[in-house]
Protein backbone atom coordinates (compact mmCIF):
# COMPACT_ATOMS: atom_id res chain seq x y z
CA UNK A 1 0.00 0.00 0.00
CA UNK A 2 1.41 3.40 -0.99
CA UNK A 3 1.92 5.88 1.83
CA UNK A 4 1.40 9.61 1.41
CA UNK A 5 1.68 12.72 3.55
CA UNK A 6 -0.64 15.66 4.00
CA UNK A 7 0.80 18.50 1.92
CA UNK A 8 2.13 21.23 4.18
CA UNK A 9 0.40 23.80 2.00
CA UNK A 10 -3.00 22.13 2.05
CA UNK A 11 -5.85 24.18 3.39
CA UNK A 12 -9.42 23.28 2.41
CA UNK A 13 -11.11 25.91 0.32
CA UNK A 14 -14.02 27.69 1.94
CA UNK A 15 -17.11 25.52 1.57
CA UNK A 16 -15.02 22.73 0.02
CA UNK A 17 -17.73 20.21 0.94
CA UNK A 18 -20.77 22.39 0.27
CA UNK A 19 -23.79 20.43 -0.97
CA UNK A 20 -21.99 17.16 -0.27
CA UNK A 21 -23.42 14.45 1.99
CA UNK A 22 -20.89 12.82 4.32
CA UNK A 23 -21.53 10.06 6.84
CA UNK A 24 -19.23 9.84 9.87
CA UNK A 25 -19.36 6.74 12.06
CA UNK A 26 -18.55 7.08 15.74
CA UNK A 27 -19.53 10.75 15.52
CA UNK A 28 -20.70 11.06 19.11
CA UNK A 29 -17.29 11.68 20.64
CA UNK A 30 -13.55 11.93 20.11
CA UNK A 31 -12.17 11.77 16.62
CA UNK A 32 -15.53 11.10 14.97
CA UNK A 33 -17.06 14.17 16.57
CA UNK A 34 -14.14 16.35 15.45
CA UNK A 35 -14.38 15.07 11.88
CA UNK A 36 -18.14 15.60 11.80
CA UNK A 37 -17.81 19.19 13.02
CA UNK A 38 -15.03 19.89 10.50
CA UNK A 39 -17.11 18.53 7.62
CA UNK A 40 -20.09 20.65 8.68
CA UNK A 41 -17.90 23.76 8.83
CA UNK A 42 -16.92 23.10 5.22
CA UNK A 43 -20.58 22.98 4.20
CA UNK A 44 -21.34 19.26 4.21
CA UNK A 45 -24.60 17.77 5.34
CA UNK A 46 -23.31 15.27 7.89
CA UNK A 47 -24.98 11.96 8.70
CA UNK A 48 -24.03 11.45 12.34
CA UNK A 49 -23.71 7.79 13.24
CA UNK A 50 -23.22 6.58 16.78
CA UNK A 51 -24.43 4.17 19.41
CA UNK A 52 -25.77 6.68 21.92
CA UNK A 53 -28.56 9.04 20.90
CA UNK A 54 -27.71 11.58 23.62
CA UNK A 55 -24.17 12.09 22.30
CA UNK A 56 -25.41 12.42 18.74
CA UNK A 57 -27.95 15.02 19.87
CA UNK A 58 -25.13 17.06 21.42
CA UNK A 59 -23.09 17.04 18.20
CA UNK A 60 -26.23 17.90 16.23
CA UNK A 61 -26.78 20.93 18.47
CA UNK A 62 -23.15 22.04 18.06
CA UNK A 63 -23.41 21.95 14.27
CA UNK A 64 -26.69 23.83 14.14
CA UNK A 65 -25.52 26.42 16.68
CA UNK A 66 -22.45 27.09 14.53
CA UNK A 67 -24.63 27.72 11.48
CA UNK A 68 -23.83 24.48 9.71
CA UNK A 69 -26.27 22.54 7.52
CA UNK A 70 -28.78 20.55 9.55
CA UNK A 71 -27.29 17.09 10.10
CA UNK A 72 -29.03 13.73 10.09
CA UNK A 73 -28.89 11.32 13.04
CA UNK A 74 -28.25 7.61 12.54
CA UNK A 75 -28.18 5.75 15.87
CA UNK A 76 -27.04 2.18 15.31
CA UNK A 77 -25.13 -0.29 17.48
CA UNK A 78 -22.50 -1.82 15.20
CA UNK A 79 -21.96 -4.67 17.62
CA UNK A 80 -25.52 -5.86 17.00
CA UNK A 81 -26.34 -4.57 13.51
CA UNK A 82 -27.43 -7.07 10.87
CA UNK A 83 -27.33 -6.97 7.09
CA UNK A 84 -30.91 -5.71 7.17
CA UNK A 85 -29.93 -2.87 9.53
CA UNK A 86 -27.12 -1.70 7.25
CA UNK A 87 -29.36 -1.89 4.21
CA UNK A 88 -32.10 0.04 6.01
CA UNK A 89 -29.63 2.78 6.98
CA UNK A 90 -28.43 3.09 3.39
CA UNK A 91 -32.00 3.09 2.11
CA UNK A 92 -32.95 5.94 4.46
CA UNK A 93 -30.03 8.04 3.20
CA UNK A 94 -31.00 7.19 -0.37
CA UNK A 95 -34.58 8.33 0.12
CA UNK A 96 -33.50 11.65 1.61
CA UNK A 97 -30.47 12.49 -0.54
CA UNK A 98 -30.19 9.98 -3.39
CA UNK A 99 -26.41 9.72 -2.99
CA UNK A 100 -23.52 9.73 -0.51
CA UNK A 101 -20.42 11.78 -1.28
CA UNK A 102 -18.29 10.64 1.64
CA UNK A 103 -18.13 7.92 4.26
CA UNK A 104 -15.67 8.26 7.15
CA UNK A 105 -15.16 5.31 9.48
CA UNK A 106 -14.21 6.50 12.97
CA UNK A 107 -16.25 4.03 15.06
CA UNK A 108 -14.01 1.68 17.03
CA UNK A 109 -14.23 -1.06 19.63
CA UNK A 110 -11.51 -1.41 22.27
CA UNK A 111 -12.54 -2.32 25.79
CA UNK A 112 -9.13 -2.98 27.34
CA UNK A 113 -5.66 -4.26 26.50
CA UNK A 114 -4.90 -7.88 27.39
CA UNK A 115 -2.55 -10.72 26.42
CA UNK A 116 -3.68 -13.11 23.71
CA UNK A 117 -3.98 -15.88 26.32
CA UNK A 118 -6.87 -13.91 27.85
CA UNK A 119 -8.76 -13.31 24.61
CA UNK A 120 -11.92 -15.38 24.45
CA UNK A 121 -13.79 -16.24 21.28
CA UNK A 122 -16.54 -13.78 22.21
CA UNK A 123 -13.98 -10.97 22.70
CA UNK A 124 -12.35 -11.74 19.37
CA UNK A 125 -15.69 -11.71 17.62
CA UNK A 126 -16.76 -8.44 19.26
CA UNK A 127 -13.51 -6.75 18.19
CA UNK A 128 -13.68 -7.97 14.62
CA UNK A 129 -17.42 -7.40 14.27
CA UNK A 130 -17.22 -3.67 15.04
CA UNK A 131 -13.78 -2.79 13.69
CA UNK A 132 -13.80 -4.81 10.47
CA UNK A 133 -17.06 -6.56 9.60
CA UNK A 134 -19.33 -3.56 10.28
CA UNK A 135 -17.08 -1.30 8.20
CA UNK A 136 -17.13 -3.73 5.28
CA UNK A 137 -20.89 -4.20 5.58
CA UNK A 138 -21.51 -0.45 5.62
CA UNK A 139 -19.30 0.02 2.55
CA UNK A 140 -21.26 -2.66 0.75
CA UNK A 141 -24.65 -1.25 1.73
CA UNK A 142 -23.67 2.31 0.77
CA UNK A 143 -21.81 1.49 -2.43
CA UNK A 144 -24.77 2.28 -4.74
CA UNK A 145 -25.17 5.66 -3.00
CA UNK A 146 -21.45 6.37 -3.31
CA UNK A 147 -21.53 5.36 -6.96
CA UNK A 148 -24.38 7.82 -7.53
CA UNK A 149 -22.15 10.73 -6.42
CA UNK A 150 -19.98 12.55 -8.98
CA UNK A 151 -16.87 11.90 -6.87
CA UNK A 152 -17.10 9.85 -3.69
CA UNK A 153 -14.51 9.17 -0.99
CA UNK A 154 -14.39 6.55 1.76
CA UNK A 155 -11.89 6.97 4.60
CA UNK A 156 -10.96 4.15 6.97
CA UNK A 157 -9.27 5.12 10.25
CA UNK A 158 -6.43 2.85 11.34
CA UNK A 159 -4.03 2.97 14.30
CA UNK A 160 -0.27 2.78 14.64
CA UNK A 161 -0.33 -0.79 16.00
CA UNK A 162 -1.66 -1.90 12.63
CA UNK A 163 1.84 -1.18 11.29
CA UNK A 164 3.79 -2.04 14.47
CA UNK A 165 2.00 -4.77 16.46
CA UNK A 166 3.07 -5.19 20.07
CA UNK A 167 2.12 -7.30 23.06
CA UNK A 168 -1.25 -6.75 24.70
CA UNK A 169 -2.51 -5.00 21.55
CA UNK A 170 -3.04 -8.29 19.72
CA UNK A 171 -6.71 -8.42 18.73
CA UNK A 172 -6.98 -4.66 18.23
CA UNK A 173 -3.80 -4.51 16.12
CA UNK A 174 -5.04 -7.42 14.02
CA UNK A 175 -8.41 -5.77 13.44
CA UNK A 176 -6.72 -2.56 12.27
CA UNK A 177 -4.32 -4.54 10.06
CA UNK A 178 -7.37 -6.13 8.48
CA UNK A 179 -8.67 -2.68 7.57
CA UNK A 180 -5.54 -2.06 5.49
CA UNK A 181 -6.30 -5.20 3.50
CA UNK A 182 -9.93 -4.14 3.22
CA UNK A 183 -8.87 -0.80 1.74
CA UNK A 184 -6.48 -2.47 -0.71
CA UNK A 185 -9.05 -5.00 -1.93
CA UNK A 186 -11.92 -2.53 -2.06
CA UNK A 187 -9.83 -0.04 -4.04
CA UNK A 188 -9.14 -2.68 -6.66
CA UNK A 189 -12.76 -3.84 -6.87
CA UNK A 190 -14.12 -0.29 -7.06
CA UNK A 191 -11.69 0.77 -9.77
CA UNK A 192 -14.26 -0.14 -12.41
CA UNK A 193 -16.60 2.60 -11.15
CA UNK A 194 -14.14 5.43 -11.78
CA UNK A 195 -15.72 7.91 -9.34
CA UNK A 196 -15.14 5.90 -6.15
CA UNK A 197 -12.01 6.04 -4.05
CA UNK A 198 -11.16 4.52 -0.68
CA UNK A 199 -8.14 5.28 1.48
CA UNK A 200 -6.82 4.67 4.97
CA UNK A 201 -5.82 7.39 7.41
CA UNK A 202 -3.51 7.02 10.41
CA UNK A 203 -4.05 10.03 12.69
CA UNK A 204 -1.35 9.21 15.23
CA UNK A 205 -1.79 9.82 18.98
CA UNK A 206 -4.57 12.27 19.83
CA UNK A 207 -6.32 13.12 23.07
CA UNK A 208 -9.45 11.00 22.90
CA UNK A 209 -11.56 8.71 25.11
CA UNK A 210 -9.90 5.67 23.51
CA UNK A 211 -6.40 7.02 24.18
CA UNK A 212 -7.36 7.83 27.76
CA UNK A 213 -8.37 4.20 28.33
CA UNK A 214 -5.19 2.71 26.89
CA UNK A 215 -2.79 5.29 28.36
CA UNK A 216 -4.38 6.35 31.68
CA UNK A 217 -1.13 7.74 33.13
CA UNK A 218 -0.39 9.90 30.11
CA UNK A 219 -0.74 13.67 30.29
CA UNK A 220 -3.47 14.21 27.71
CA UNK A 221 -2.61 17.90 27.47
CA UNK A 222 0.62 16.98 25.67
CA UNK A 223 -1.26 15.35 22.81
CA UNK A 224 -2.94 17.01 19.83
CA UNK A 225 -6.69 17.44 20.11
CA UNK A 226 -8.79 15.43 17.64
CA UNK A 227 -9.56 18.68 15.84
CA UNK A 228 -5.88 18.97 14.94
CA UNK A 229 -6.01 15.94 12.64
CA UNK A 230 -9.44 16.62 11.12
CA UNK A 231 -7.77 18.44 8.21
CA UNK A 232 -6.36 15.11 7.05
CA UNK A 233 -9.89 13.74 6.68
CA UNK A 234 -10.98 16.86 4.81
CA UNK A 235 -8.03 16.36 2.47
CA UNK A 236 -9.20 12.86 1.53
CA UNK A 237 -12.85 13.96 1.27
CA UNK A 238 -12.04 17.02 -0.85
CA UNK A 239 -13.22 16.35 -4.43
CA UNK A 240 -10.17 18.20 -5.74
CA UNK A 241 -7.71 15.88 -3.98
CA UNK A 242 -5.79 13.56 -6.30
CA UNK A 243 -4.61 10.89 -3.81
CA UNK A 244 -4.63 7.48 -5.49
CA UNK A 245 -7.34 5.14 -4.22
CA UNK A 246 -5.90 2.46 -1.95
CA UNK A 247 -3.35 4.71 -0.25
CA UNK A 248 -2.49 5.36 3.39
CA UNK A 249 -2.38 8.96 4.60
CA UNK A 250 -0.08 8.92 7.62
CA UNK A 251 -0.40 12.03 9.79
CA UNK A 252 2.28 11.07 12.31
CA UNK A 253 5.12 13.56 12.50
CA UNK A 254 7.74 10.84 12.06
CA UNK A 255 6.01 9.00 9.23
CA UNK A 256 7.95 8.27 6.03
CA UNK A 257 7.05 10.58 3.17
CA UNK A 258 6.70 7.78 0.64
CA UNK A 259 7.14 4.06 0.29
CA UNK A 260 5.37 0.92 1.33
CA UNK A 261 3.36 1.45 4.50
CA UNK A 262 1.96 -2.06 4.60
CA UNK A 263 1.76 -5.03 2.31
Amino acid sequence: MDACRLPATYSPAADALRDRVVMVTGAGQGLGRAVALACARQGAVVVLHGRRQKKLDAVYDEIVAAGGPEPVLLPLDLAKATDADFQAAAAAIGVQFGRLDGLVHCAVHLDQLRPLDDETVDRWLAMLRVNVVAAAALNRACRPLLQAAPSASVVMTIESHALSPSMFWGSFALSKQALLSLVAVQAQEWRVFGNLRINALLPGPVSSPQRNRTHPAEDASTLPAPEAVATGYLYLLDPDTTVTSGSLLDLRADAPATGMAAA
